[in-house]
């Protein structure tokens, strides 16, 4: 079955349509979304089937680390353990384009986190279609970069995404172009910050660089 395409207005989404989004990524779909930093796969965090699918449109194996997408911090507590010191930082630089790696909590299913290291990527997005996304849906989704297998750059043109998505997801949210670069990744899973990628999120804002 083709993915139904939801086109949006980029600042002020019309709320009947995110809600018919949520209802197909409620339902079990793979749905493509805007964000801060590109196009990304998204699926429901507790649904292993849905996971799998977001894992084969991806064409990414389960050492691949998928990355919680939240609406604010306030839903860090129940998915990864930080300290304070981590915490200061995270607020800094949340929302915004970048994903930390953490230790994960135990509420986080096996299958989602990364297989050896019990860690998960966490990232806040400053999107408005994403943010209000996630406040109907009432929690994280899990995420990917939507990077085409064997490709290095993420893809941003929802009418493309369509024409080679169509019958690997269940839905498109068209909100037009968003930056097309990663985001930074920095891993506090060991204490100390390491930056993993250098992407679009300012690493000196956090005295990172």
């Amino acid at each position: 079955m083709a993915a139904q395409h939801f086109e949006v207005h980029p600042d002020n989404p019309q709320p009947r349509l995110l809600r018919q989004a949520v209802a197909i990524l409620a339902a079990g779909g793979v749905a493509a979304i805007p964000t801060d930093s590109s196009y990304a796969l998204v699926c429901h965090l507790d649904d292993k089937a849905a996971v799998d699918a977001l894992r084969r449109a991806r064409g990414v194996d389960d050492k691949h680390h998928l990355t919680l997408l939240c609406r604010d911090l306030s839903e860090l507590a129940s998915y990864a353990k930080v300290d304070n010191k981590q915490y200061r930082l995270l607020k800094s630089a949340t929302p915004g384009p970048y994903t930390f790696i953490l230790e994960a909590t135990k509420e986080v299913p096996r299958r989602v986190s990364h297989p050896s290291r019990r860690t998960i990527g966490l990232r806040v997005p400053d999107h408005v279609v994403t943010q209000e996304l996630l406040g109907l849906l009432g929690q994280p989704l899990l995420c990917t970069t939507l990077i085409p297998r064997g490709e290095t750059e993420p893809l941003n043109d929802a009418e493309e995404i369509r024409a080679r998505y169509d019958h690997l997801i269940q839905a498109v949210v068209d909100s037009g172009a968003c930056p097309a670069e990663p985001t930074s990744v920095i891993d506090l899973s060991q204490g100390e910050p390491v930056v993993i990628r250098v992407g679009r999120g300012d690493l000196a804002a956090l005295g990172l660089a």
